[in-house]
């Protein structure tokens, strides 16, 4: 539905309503303490700074169309509101999860009107854009694209992946960061101080260590970051002259169980996982353990890893050193059959072997080589002597002849001959690297390259003698 802070508030005014209450007790802490100016804002200094784009942009009056993407408790839906009120025009929202083209719709219209009665602008902020389908999407771009509103979207996903062209096209897209721990403390030691909004009234008394404590637990989350302290201002207990003491023990019950921040499936989710597989790719056991363990630690199913190592396996290690395949395969079962946590000590194992082991990439390329000469070349037959004859028709048609069977020839080697469809020039795709096992291979396969040079260049010569004899 949507949702105006006020039917039609004055210059700035009823953006904030909550927040200029005063001291509601019974509301969460996180919204009493949302901030209410620029000046307030926490981080995102990279977007808010005098000199950045979006500042600049705010400075000057020119409010465009945008998109805020960043993880949870950055700020987006205050962000929004605050540009709504440095801009005194109307503040809208819309919430993706429950609003559908008919919302949109009746908040466009509205939107005209106050333009064309009342000469004022519109807002609109959809929070969690990346749930629209596309029809929901298109429903804002003639809007967008004459002006009618301003269009705010918020989301915690890749825009380039769940949002579509067109609108991407008629918005910018700021980059939301994780707040830092020096950003956390100072929003923490702001509600602690503040006596009409936040907690100033109550004559408590926090331990810096603690407050630090709490911060790093919010994991960049603002919102987390005063919900954390507000519980732990719940269970406080009488100190010296009469004040509320907040103790180690109730800071360790709020932040018991708490997980870092890990999307299963979202943007964070591939981050890591690429992080973890480059830091494998990279030789670097360690970065591939921290990466490891923060995914791990995120709630990550740890079979998902199991199945990516096995890919680290193939792809960046490959012959180099086979038997990192293996291993990689036998720590996906003992992982099956022991599960966490004891299980999760084979795949760091295997992680650790594979980032230590010599890299190769050769058959990854050369796989990929081999398709492309598939979809380039098309369906090419195989030649009669490659093809099987089972039957006394195939024989007769030809089937199987001159197929020079390699364990008959010397060294189980037929040099000279030809594997590819006849037509088909070819091709070497496998170039193993002087690296682990794969030296080895490449010194071999030089060794039978130079056997098929040779027997071609003998085969040529009785070719050239047999034409000159038949002349």
């Amino acid at each position: 539905m949507a949702t105006p802070d006020s039917p039609e508030p004055s210059a700035g005014a009823g953006l904030f309503p909550e927040a200029e209450r005063g001291g509601d007790d019974s509301r969460p802490l996180a919204d009493r303490m949302r901030p209410r100016s620029l000046e307030e804002f926490a981080g995102q200094q990279h977007l808010l700074a005098p000199d950045r784009p979006l500042r600049r942009a705010l400075d000057q009056g020119r409010l465009h169309s945008m998109v805020l993407w960043g993880p949870p408790g950055t700020g987006k839906t205050t962000l929004a509101r605050l540009l709504a009120r440095q801009a005194d025009i109307a503040f809208v929202a819309l919430s993706a999860v429950l609003a559908g083209v008919k919302e949109v719709r009746q908040v466009i219209e509205a939107a005209r009107q106050r333009r064309q009665e009342a000469g004022r602008g519109t807002l609109l902020f959809v929070d969690e854009v990346h749930r629209f389908n596309k029809s929901q999407q298109d429903a804002f771009l003639h809007a967008v694209e004459d002006g009618t509103l301003v269009f705010v979207g918020a989301t915690t996903e890749n825009p380039s992946f769940e949002l579509n062209n067109a609108l991407l096209s008629r918005v910018r897209v700021y980059v939301l960061e994780s707040l830092s721990a020096e950003d956390l403390l100072a929003v923490l030691r702001r509600a602690l101080a503040d006596p009409e909004r936040g907690l100033g009234r109550r004559r408590l008394v926090v331990e810096p260590a603690l407050l630090q404590r709490i911060a790093t637990a919010a994991d960049g989350d603002a919102r987390r970051a005063l919900n954390l302290l507000q519980l732990a201002c719940d269970m406080a207990e009488p100190g010296p002259e009469g004040a509320m003491e907040v103790t180690a023990a109730a800071v360790d019950r709020v932040i018991a169980g708490g997980l870092r921040r890990f999307d299963r499936g979202g943007e964070l989710f591939y981050d890591q996982i690429s992080a973890l597989h480059k830091s494998v790719r990279g030789s670097s056991p360690d970065a591939a353990l921290y990466w490891f363990a923060r995914m791990l630690d995120g709630g990550c199913d740890p079979l998902y890893i199991a199945r990516r190592v096995v890919r680290m396996a193939s792809e960046d290690i490959g012959n180099a050193d086979p038997r990192a395949l293996t291993l990689a395969r036998e720590a996906w079962d003992v992982y099956e059959r022991l599960g966490s946590p004891e299980g999760e000590l084979a795949l760091a194992q295997a992680i650790v072997y594979l980032a230590c082991a010599p890299k190769s990439n050769a058959v990854y390329q050369a796989f990929g080589a081999a398709r492309a000469d598939v979809q380039r070349h098309g369906t090419l037959e195989v030649p009669l002597y490659l093809r099987n004859a089972p039957t006394r028709l195939m024989k007769e048609l030809g089937y199987g002849q001159r197929y020079r069977y390699a364990h008959d020839e010397p060294d189980a080697y037929a040099a000279g001959e030809s594997y590819f469809p006849e037509g088909m020039p070819q091709r070497q795709y496998y170039r193993p690297v002087p690296r682990g096992l794969e030296i080895r291979i490449g010194e071999r396969l030089a060794e039978l390259r130079r056997r098929d040079r040779a027997a071609r260049q003998r085969a040529g010569g009785k070719a050239n003698r047999k034409d000159t004899a038949d002349s």
